[in-house]
């Protein structure tokens, strides 16, 4: 857990810096989003290859080493006297995102009794919204009160002290189910796999083609400061943990009501936004809405792979992993390409639209009545 809420921090840091580190190497809040897009991209490709090509190898020793990767990623974005060098180091955390979910999404099976098994799931994916909580909102409080490079660095040092608790608490665990990319392909035949792909980049173009610029938008549509950005984030954040609890005890007994229900939130709130966010109190309400329904989300798109694919946990989970951070890349650029050309309003209410059509995939799934174990 604590391993992924680096991750998930790292990556989404910039999304409260955006403005700071685009003026500082006087970029557009656009170029500025491909330090979201890259990591996804490089996620996208580092999960399966990563995962195939150490398939053999003890798991605690690949997260600690992908652990140490990123802490050297952290400490190369805070010291980079270019943007390119920025950009090489987002490509070090996309690395490092692909390989480490893929292997330690799934670990819960592992490292606890069965009975334990979707708590301990809930724990690892609370590092998600976690990551909203603690890490955006106190990373924009230190980049605003130090600078971006010292948010940076502090995820540095994090991240370092991650690397030595997972090499000394982790037992070992080595390979005992190898991923083969046969596995992956017999996968995608699956009806189930298929529609999970669908919602899963239905929902995180939605949220990451708007979210990635929420900063900007508080700024020019919200009207509002630095200082109160942070908490505006942070209530979004709290919101987050709330809905990764109950998201995860509803996933579970029912998946497609608990991931349609969240989109259709997710939806109402973006759209909403640039109405009623024009107020603060209207803004602020909104981004705990939203909060809460992007909350579930990770753990529901895990849930409907790991339904998909019982007998192969790890490669769900490399599945997972790449198409979430695919979409996350896809989303940032869309999102920065229609911010450049229009307006931070624009991007929220494309991204209700998109997440209202992924209300309507899950309904296609529930009244056609797809089996989880259905394989053609």
């Amino acid at each position: 857990m604590m391993g992924i809420f680096s991750i998930v921090t790292t990556e989404i840091l910039p999304i409260g810096l955006l403005t700071s580190i685009g003026s500082s190497f006087r970029i557009s809040d656009g170029t500025a989003g491909l330090m979201m897009t890259l990591p996804g991209f490089l996620a996208a490709i580092s999960a399966p290859a990563v995962t195939l090509a150490t398939a053999r190898i003890d798991r605690r020793l690949m997260l600690c080493a992908l652990m140490f990767l990123l802490a050297l990623a952290n400490f190369l974005a805070a010291a980079a006297p270019t943007y390119w060098l920025v950009l090489v180091s987002r490509v070090m955390v996309g690395i490092t995102i692909g390989g480490f979910w893929s292997i330690g999404a799934g670990l819960a099976t592992r490292l606890v009794r069965s009975e334990s098994v979707g708590r301990a799931t809930a724990v690892i994916f609370s590092a998600v919204p976690l990551g909203s909580v603690l890490g955006v909102p106190v990373g924009t409080f230190i980049g605003d009160r130090a600078g971006w490079r010292t948010a940076f660095a502090v995820m540095g040092i994090l991240a370092s002290g991650v690397f030595l608790m997972l090499l000394l608490v982790l037992p070992a665990l080595p390979a005992v189910q190898v991923t083969r990319l046969r596995v992956l392909r017999d996968m995608l035949r699956s009806i189930s796999t298929r529609f999970a792909l669908l919602v899963t980049f239905l929902i995180v173009m939605a949220h990451f083609g708007t979210y990635t610029y929420v900063a900007p938008f508080l700024e020019q549509v919200t009207h509002v400061g630095p200082g109160l950005i942070t908490v505006f984030l942070l209530a979004y954040g709290v919101a987050g943990i709330v809905g990764n609890f109950v998201g995860g005890a509803m996933v579970a007994r029912r998946p497609r009501a608990a991931f349609g229900v969240a989109a259709g939130m997710l939806a109402g709130a973006t759209l909403l936004l640039p109405v009623l966010g024009r107020w603060e109190f209207g803004a602020i309400a909104l981004l705990i809405v939203w909060g809460i329904a992007y909350g579930a989300v990770p753990v529901s798109s895990q849930t409907w792979f790991s339904r998909s694919a019982p007998h192969a946990p790890e490669a769900a989970s490399v599945l997972f992993t790449a198409s979430f951070q695919a979409t996350i890349s896809l989303g940032a650029l869309a999102g920065g390409v229609i911010v450049d050309r229009a307006s931070p309003s624009t991007v929220m209410a494309l991204g209700g639209a998109t997440a209202t059509l992924m209300v309507l995939t899950v309904w296609i799934h529930f009244t056609k009545r797809i089996s989880w174990a259905e394989d053609t």
